[in-house]
């Protein structure tokens, strides 16, 4: 029943993306409110308006890392949300292409050096480790371990949980629905995301 709707706190690309921006470019805004301007009534309760707010909300959310900072507080392992993050692309994009720790730093939007020292402490504590490329032997990739994919299990778990909590009392078509649809709009984004970076590419 909430498979679909897990979706709606994925580390996608475009919520990602969102994400940074809101943490780098956006002032601090007082928890649980936004500006006078963004909470406004809907004049006549459009729709399009409706889904308009509901997205700066959420990109306000995401910003705030509400997920993630609830994860590392419950499971008190000591990491951060960067540490979190560098897993998590592996993670996503690891089945596709090789990552390195310049992947790592270039889909986080950080540093190289930066991004080379979060690779080198998760080693450390056993939850990535070091490989050498099969295309190019003088490549050092970085891949999860078992104990780097149960800590990701487990904020998978807390997500999960965090959503049916968010969805407490709907129905189970509701939840259905939702989740369908969610999905759906999150794909025609994501189509806009990339033709949008193609365009800026030429």
């Amino acid at each position: 029943m909430l498979m679909a709707s897990i979706s709606l706190f994925a580390v996608g690309r475009l919520c990602y993306c969102f994400a940074m921006t809101s943490a780098s470019n956006t002032k601090p805004v007082a928890h649980g409110h936004e500006s006078e301007t963004e909470i406004a009534p809907l004049a006549g309760g459009a729709p399009l308006a409706a889904i308009g707010q509901a997205m700066t909300r959420m990109r306000l959310l995401i910003g705030r890392r509400f997920i993630g900072r609830m994860a590392l507080r419950r499971m008190e392992t000591g990491l951060e949300l960067s540490d979190i993050d560098a897993i998590g692309v592996i993670k996503r994009i690891g089945s596709q292409q090789e990552v390195t720790v310049g992947t790592i730093a270039e889909q986080l939007r950080i540093d190289p050096s930066r991004g080379s020292r979060i690779v080198a402490d998760l080693v450390k504590q056993g939850l990535l480790e070091r490989a050498a490329s099969q295309e190019d032997g003088r490549r050092s990739l970085v891949r999860v371990t078992d104990a780097g994919r149960k800590v990701l299990d487990e904020i998978e778990a807390i997500k999960r949980e965090t959503i049916r909590e968010a969805t407490a009392g709907w129905s189970a078509e509701d939840v259905e629905a939702f989740g369908r649809l969610y999905m759906r709009f999150t794909e025609g984004l994501e189509a806009q995301f990339d033709r949008f970076e193609q365009d800026e590419s030429r």
